[in-house]
């Protein structure tokens, strides 16, 4: 697939596969699936502590890599196997090639490998003048269109059995019904003679295991039982990441590869191979069998203090199963080798930053892949890191730099946002900007934009600055930039909750944007500029608790300023006692100020609720914003998909407006759907991106703030 040279091409890809109502359908239909799969699989088990036990273990295995591929190969070879260690995807090739000619071979069998698939392994035998057939029926059928995986465990999950048919038909020369099982029938009688003619079966492995100079073997499908077994010459190759000590590692990331991947306690076949097997057809009666390890820069990552976490991958896909970017647009347009979040970060390193710059642009930041991930793998993070070492080999665009400029410079920042309130008098009401200038209304027409206030926040502050005699907590007031200078109404209403329940509110006016969107565009050294000037506007010395009622700020200023700042030893201190105090809104008021109904008045109407991304997983906050709005008196209605992003992502949605638009469709239908009378959240971001779709729909349905609604019902 010819690879998009520029942004623009690769929106104008992205637009195809939108069009793709198949494709759609296919995604959405597993996406809403998979997460009850997921839970049922893990239903009891400690989720948590068995990733963390896969983490701990990778991250030492990996440490050892070396050691460890020394260790396996005395063992395999002690059994009679070739073991090679090939340093690039080329040199892999060439093993692999130079074995088909040592031992005569004409016809090879494959079963499903991404690691054949980094290497283009197929490309080269075939090349080389080798028949290859891949017996993984997924693999199989792309095969057969020259396409690659667009899953790495169900790689033609975007083909309809009408197409599936179609092709069926034209490669047997024969009309086949459009019936899966008819179908599968077809696929089993063409691929069976091609095991009994070949002399070659390659295979890849989830474990080298190298107490036991053994390899494991997950698959849904018989085809590598076959593969590893009929022809008389079995190469298995994999990447040195592989290398797991003991049995008892491998069977711990056994638990939680099925069930991570598809919602399977078990995978339908697990098969170990340990030594030469029995074979007929060979000379000596017994299989030739290779082993290839491929480093391909895995080495490399391997001593890499923040990428060598990528090592830990178990490839079960899962990361792409809840993306909702994924789930829109497939692996084809979100992938290149390696798909969803991983496949992000892999393709950087496998590939070339010329076929990752416009992917890592793509993420919305959702967290939902680390929420998910079976290894622990931070993966936004190494996502947004990818994209500012892109920005620095490549250059800085203009946008970005002039963003990174200006918010470095509080004064000037703000002093933009107050003269962009004078410019927008022609084109705003009510709100809103009704009339989008040329440059926005094409791709942003999707939702209506808002005005930006007549006074900020920090204009009403000291008006309304609340006294607090005895006060039982001094808070510091983050209200990001916009809730200050948007919606400063949402920090009143927050004003009214906290300060009348003893909290002594404070708010800095040396504080400004979080720096998120700095962070989004790649510009990390103004994301630390940033970071140093408000953590100087909220000394963590004088407060308790310092409140923000943005979820994305409030993950960002936790979670994100210790990794800008946390290593720097002028700041590692403050920043830690910064982050240990930063506390979201809902949190603050249902888990600190501990109101209960008796603190609201009752029969407040009926309300449904969005999870922001950055709260329900970027600080695990699932529970208090739903108990606090049963305790105030709602009749709060579940929607369908609540913690699925709404499409907003800051910077993303003015990226990729296509995108932001069908995750904000979905998002208000399941909203909608529930009768509600008032859509509940608790970031700002959020609100602009759902008040806005549903102002331009014309529904009736009003979006609220957490703070707006609990300022509505508080006594």
């Amino acid at each position: 697939m010819q690879q998009a040279k520029n942004l623009k091409e690769y929106r104008a890809e992205l637009r195809e596969a939108l069009g793709d109502e198949f494709l759609r359908q296919a995604m959405d239909k597993f996406a809403r699936v998979y997460p009850g799969a997921r839970a049922r699989a893990f239903a009891g088990m400690d989720v948590d502590g068995l990733i963390r036990e896969i983490a701990e273990a990778k991250d030492k295995a990996t440490a050892r890599m070396d050691e460890l591929y020394e260790q396996f190969k005395a063992k395999a070879e002690a059994a009679g196997i070739k073991v090679h260690l090939a340093r690039t995807a080329r040199e892999a090739n060439e093993i692999i090639a130079a074995i088909a000619k040592e031992n005569g071979v004409k016809y090879v069998v494959k079963s499903k490998s991404m690691t054949a698939e980094e290497i283009h392994l197929n490309d080269h035998l075939e090349a080389e003048g080798y028949e290859v057939t891949e017996t993984d029926l997924g693999e199989w059928i792309i095969q057969l269109r020259g396409e690659g995986p667009t899953h790495m465990v169900m790689p033609a999950i975007h083909l309809s059995r009408y197409q599936v048919a179609d092709l069926f038909s034209e490669v047997t020369k024969q009309k086949q019904e459009v019936d899966i099982e008819k179908l599968v029938k077809v696929a089993r009688r063409e691929l069976r003679p091609r095991y009994i003619e070949a002399d070659m079966g390659v295979s890849g492995a989830n474990m080298a295991v190298v107490e036991t100079g053994a390899i494991g073997i997950v698959t849904n499908e018989g085809n590598a039982r076959l593969v590893t077994t009929l022809p008389r010459v079995h190469v298995a190759l994999m990447g040195l990441d592989k290398l797991t000590p003991t049995l008892a590692e491998g069977l711990r990331v056994l638990r939680v590869l099925p069930r991570n991947a598809t919602g399977q306690a078990i995978s339908s076949y697990v098969t170990w191979i340990n030594g030469r097997n029995e074979c007929a057809a060979s000379p000596d009666g017994k299989k030739i069998m290779h082993i290839v390890f491929l480093d391909n820069g895995r080495s490399a990552l391997a001593r890499d203090p923040l990428f060598s976490q990528v090592l830990r991958c178990v490839r079960c896909g899962a990361c792409a199963n809840v993306c909702p970017v994924y789930r829109l647009v497939g692996g084809h347009r979100y992938g290149h080798i390696y798909i969803g979040a991983i496949g992000l970060i892999l393709t950087y390193f496998f590939h070339g930053r010329d076929k990752a710059k416009n992917l890592v642009q793509n993420c919305i930041n959702c967290g939902a892949c680390k929420a998910v991930c079976a290894a622990g793998i931070d993966l936004p993070t190494l996502i947004k890191e990818i994209h500012a070492r892109i920005l620095d080999e490549e250059g800085h665009s203009a946008p970005s730099t002039l963003l990174a400029a200006v918010l470095k410079n509080r004064k000037l920042f703000h002093g933009l946002l107050r003269s962009a309130k004078l410019a927008q008098k022609p084109v705003a009401s009510g709100g809103y900007i009704r009339h989008l200038p040329m440059l926005l209304a094409k791709d942003q027409g999707f939702r209506a934009l808002p005005a930006i206030a007549p006074k900020a926040f920090r204009d009403l502050w000291p008006r309304i600055r609340p006294e607090v005699k005895s006060p039982r907590y001094r808070v510091g007031l983050f209200s990001g930039c916009v809730q200050d200078f948007v919606y400063p109404e949402q920090c009143v209403a927050a004003v009214n909750v906290v300060a009348g329940k003893g909290a002594a509110l404070d708010f800095p006016m040396d504080q400004s944007c979080c720096g998120l969107p700095v962070v989004m565009m790649g510009e990390i050294a103004a994301a630390r500029d940033v970071a140093k000037q408000n953590i100087r506007a909220l000394d963590p010395g004088k407060y308790d608790y310092i409140l923000t009622l943005c979820a994305s700020c409030a993950s960002h200023l936790k979670h994100g300023y210790m990794k800008l700042l946390g290593d720097d030893p002028a700041w590692a201190v403050k920043v830690r006692q910064f982050a240990d105090k930063v506390i979201d809104f809902s949190s603050f008021v249902h888990d600190v100020l501990k109101l209960t109904p008796e603190d609201f008045r009752k029969d407040g109407g009926s309300v449904t609720y969005h999870a922001p991304c950055h709260l329900c997983r970027g600080l695990g906050v699932k529970d208090a914003p739903r108990d606090l709005m049963r305790d105030a008196g709602l009749d709060y209605k579940p929607s369908e998909e609540e913690e699925v992003c709404c499409g907003f992502g800051g910077t993303f949605s003015m990226k990729f407006p296509e995108l932001s638009a069908e995750l904000l469709a979905k998002k208000l239908d399941h909203a909608e759907a529930t009768g509600a009378q008032t859509l509940v959240t608790d970031c700002p971001g959020c609100v602009m991106q759902l008040r806005g779709g549903l102002e331009k729909k014309g529904s009736p349905m009003r979006v609220k703030h957490m703070a707006e609604i609990l300022a509505q019902q508080i006594k």
